[in-house]
């Protein structure tokens, strides 16, 4: 898994490197049971602890996620 493309927010830049990665996983072997039978996975992990725990997104959990995000589901947390 050290061969992935990670990718950051572009508005990311300039907090100090606060952020998560997020990359794309095709073709997943070792991964957890439920998580098998994806084409993919998305790939989420800290920034400043490249090599700490990551969490794992089937296509429809990143969809949830993301649009979540989009529409501001999450914006009381902040």
């Amino acid at each position: 898994m050290n061969d992935l493309e990670w990718r950051k927010a572009r508005r990311s830049g300039s907090n100090g490197g606060d952020c998560v990665e997020v990359a794309v996983l095709a073709a997943p072997e070792d991964v957890a049971v439920h998580k098998h039978g994806h084409d993919r996975l998305y790939v989420l992990r800290d920034s400043k602890d490249p090599e700490g725990p990551r969490l794992f997104f089937t296509p429809a959990e990143w969809e949830a996620f993301r649009l979540g995000m989009k529409d501001g589901e999450f914006d009381d947390l902040t």
